[in-house]
């Protein structure tokens, strides 16, 4: 019998075997002051591409004062239990109400975390007998839930619809034999390529089979749609989705999120979800704070505003000078290069020290080898000043990369890992 724990000490996985070199600077980074477009990092100044805070509420004063005086006056524990026993108010009645009108569903139901509800909610909606068919660059949180399904499960290529018909075609052939039904999920926006799901194309294929849609709208709930609905309102096709999914950690810079769909359907998940069911109540702080910002998204349209001026600078600057940015119709920024992972890091050492700038990195195994995405999240809270530095500060990496600087760099660190 071999030990359990050999095979970790074996292999630490493709991005942990870089722990020793990578943790503290490119993983697990610390960024210091408070959450704003410019932060401190390892003491010096950095403008910031990697705060989920897109209508820059996270310091916004209104937010602050009010986020203060809930705290003052409920602390950080109440209410005390889950919603089901004791953990149930009038205010998150209230936040959940107002969501619904906002984001134009029969009714809404508050999750304590996005990705555990995320879970909870794809294993609360099927059975066994369900198929499930899903976009396969779908985030971590659905890929998870997706995995808790006791049933048959198919992928589809990203945003393909002609797979994504040729999978409804066996869904629909396995439900039969099962007497099961089918759920399609995607999402509103891909967090990494910053591209919105084809909502409108999927919705249109309802005409053709019998499925259900559910979509996280993580990246677009705030940021899209003229009300700042998200991608289904954007689409123009809000009320085919079934189930609506969105978080509080993105456009409302806090803790939580929530689930909208017909009212039968939320009543049915209230007392279905396990994660909410055997799981503390969304303390009231952050209910009190998530009514203040909803507020705000309603009446200050500035706010989205003043993002997209941003989203609009850095995205066509980025183009105009030659850089890769994929299909992004979102905020979500993503910048793609060629090179290793070793020169990646010598990049990003570059691009932070000597340019202040800090973004994230990803590499394989999230994206292909080879490929280096420098992913960026612009805010309302950003500047154009900021924007131009960045600019500046990205064709001067670029020239560094092409011409062997980063590969010369990282020559020592490929040969001490064996590489």
């Amino acid at each position: 019998m071999k030990d359990l724990f050999a095979k970790i000490y074996r292999d630490k996985g493709p991005l942990g075997k870089w722990a020793s070199q990578a943790e503290g600077y490119f993983v697990f980074p610390k960024l210091e002051g408070e959450i704003s477009n410019r932060m401190k990092f390892q003491g010096k100044d950095v403008i910031t591409w990697s705060i989920n805070d897109y209508l820059g509420l996270a310091n916004h004063p209104e937010v602050r004062k009010v986020d203060g005086e809930a705290a003052v006056a409920y602390g950080s524990a109440y209410p005390m239990g889950a919603r089901m026993m004791s953990g149930h108010t009038d205010l998150h009645e209230q936040l959940q109400d107002e969501l619904a009108v906002f984001v134009k569903k029969e009714a809404t139901y508050l999750l304590n975390f996005g990705y555990q509800g995320m879970v909870s909610t794809v294993d609360a909606l099927v059975s066994k007998n369900d198929i499930i068919v899903y976009d396969v660059d779908s985030h971590a949180c659905i890929i998870d839930g997706v995995r808790l399904h006791m049933g048959k499960r198919f992928t589809f290529k990203h945003n393909d619809m002609e797979s994504l018909e040729k999978n409804l075609d066996r869904a629909t052939k396995m439900a039969e034999q099962t007497g099961g039904g089918i759920l399609v999920i995607s999402e509103g926006v891909f967090g990494m390529r910053g591209e919105q799901g084809k909502l409108k194309e999927i919705v249109a294929l309802k005409k053709k089979y019998n499925f259900r849609l559910f979509v996280d709208d993580a990246h677009g709930f705030g940021t899209l749609g003229a009300t700042g609905a998200g991608a289904g309102e954007e689409q123009g096709v809000q009320d085919e989705i079934d189930v609506y999914f969105a978080t509080f950690a993105k456009s409302m810079a806090s803790t939580g999120a929530f689930i909208a769909a017909d009212k039968e359907i939320i009543d049915y998940l209230k007392y279905n979800l396990r994660s909410q069911m055997f799981a503390k109540s969304l303390q009231m702080q952050l209910v009190v704070g998530a009514l203040k910002r909803l507020d705000m998204l309603r009446t200050m349209p500035e706010l989205k505003e003043n993002l997209w001026k941003i989203v609009n600078a850095l995205q066509s600057g980025l183009k105009n000078r030659g850089f890769d940015i994929g299909t992004t119709k979102s905020c979500v920024t993503p910048v793609y290069l060629k090179g290793s992972i070793p020169e990646a890091m010598a990049l990003v050492r570059d691009l932070r020290e000597n340019h202040g700038i800090f973004c994230s990195i990803v590499v394989y195994p999230v994206i292909p080898k080879g490929l280096i995405l420098l992913r960026m999240i612009p805010t309302a809270s950003h500047t154009l000043q900021d924007v131009e530095e960045t600019l500046v500060a990205f064709s001067a990496i670029r020239t560094r990369l092409e011409d062997g600087t980063y590969k010369r760099v990282s020559a020592k660190l490929i040969e001490m890992m064996g590489e």
